[in-house]
């Protein structure tokens, strides 16, 4: 009998015990016969791209675990634009660098992001004043229901922070491929993030070049340690472990005077989770020899290299009932919980 496949060799966060049973999907073909032969036999499912979203718990999990391991990109060449598929498994940050190189704009500002294209538009991936929401023409799934492909549009994906229809209804639809909409031009998009602006040193709204943007946000996200580096146990992490919370205006009153406030167009206020996390008293390498907050930024939680899920989740949760405590806003976690939860 072979050795179990460890979880904790296919996640960022290097955590997670043993695979009940472990399909290599390198094939769309592949990845919907293993998909519908667990729907089929009633068995439980984990689908697993980059596992940079991901906590597993230390018992692992029972089911079946599909990698989706799709390769492949197409392209569709227009006057003023392209439209370049990917599939599902393509690593995203080698997907960002093919367009820079190419000449395609609206995914730089999202460069070094860990993890796979086909689980962007789950997340509603962003950063550095971008979302995927805005340059996806359409998204090609299987649809484990009505067991066929469809095809969603970008108008029918209920994009929102950090949000779709994909993750409203999870574990419905299984991300074949993403095509995207991206124009042709030597300079990226208006840019939208302060401090991504001041290190191309341009003012918000204006451009810089396609090369500069990249290379500016790749070394902002390697001084916060949002880089996957084997070697750094900063990047040890499953990205930002919380999202900035979004508060109804009498919640975003309460806060101190100093919280950062970003008005929502329906009223509500979007503040920032690593402010709330200093501020309740956990500084950046809170925890310790085996789990801490990464010693760049208060947003990740790392495994310092000896860690089990329960030491990650033990600190999870002293940083989230501390800043409820202090602030009233409960956090609430960005990546997938599996076999263990807060």
């Amino acid at each position: 009998m072979s050795e179990p496949v460890l979880l904790a060799d296919h996640t960022t966060l290097r955590l997670g015990g043993p695979a009940g049973r472990f399909v290599m999907a390198t094939s769309e073909q592949q990845l919907i016969d293993a998909v519908t032969a667990a729907d089929a036999a009633g068995e439980s499912l984990l689908l697993v791209a980059g596992g940079s979203n991901l906590v597993v718990g230390d018992a692992g999990f029972s089911g079946t675990v599909v990698k989706v391991a799709t390769r492949g990109i197409g392209l569709e060449q227009h006057d003023d634009h392209v439209l370049v598929t990917a599939a599902a498994g393509e690593a995203w940050d080698d997907f960002v660098n093919h367009c820079v190189e190419s000449g395609w704009v609206g995914v730089e500002a999202l460069s070094g992001i860990p993890g796979a294209v086909g689980s962007t538009p789950i997340q509603n991936v962003g950063a550095y004043g971008q979302e995927v929401a805005t340059t996806i023409s359409h998204v090609r799934v299987w649809d484990r229901k009505l067991k066929g492909v469809r095809v969603f549009p970008t108008a029918e994906c209920s994009f929102g922070y950090r949000h779709s229809r994909f993750k409203a209804d999870p574990g419905r639809h299984l991300v074949l491929d993403v095509t995207f909409r991206l124009p042709r031009g030597r300079h990226g998009a208006p840019i939208g993030y302060a401090e991504l602006a001041r290190a191309l040193g341009v003012e918000v709204g204006q451009q810089a070049l396609l090369g500069d943007v990249r290379r500016e946000v790749l070394r902002l996200r390697r001084g916060k340690g949002m880089v996957l580096d084997p070697a750094d146990h900063d990047t040890w992490s499953a990205g930002s472990f919380f999202t900035n919370p979004i508060l109804d205006p009498a919640a975003a009153r309460a806060l101190p005077e100093d919280a950062p406030r970003w008005e929502h167009p329906d009223g509500r206020v979007k503040t920032s989770a690593a402010w709330l996390i200093e501020h309740a008293g956990f500084a950046k390498g809170h925890g310790n020899e085996r789990v801490s907050l990464s010693t760049k930024h208060t947003l990740a939680l790392t495994n310092r290299g000896g860690a089990s899920t329960a030491d990650l989740l033990a600190l999870a949760l002293e940083v989230r009932d501390g800043v409820e405590l202090a602030f009233g806003v409960r956090l609430v976690n960005e990546p997938v919980l599996v076999g263990c939860s807060l």
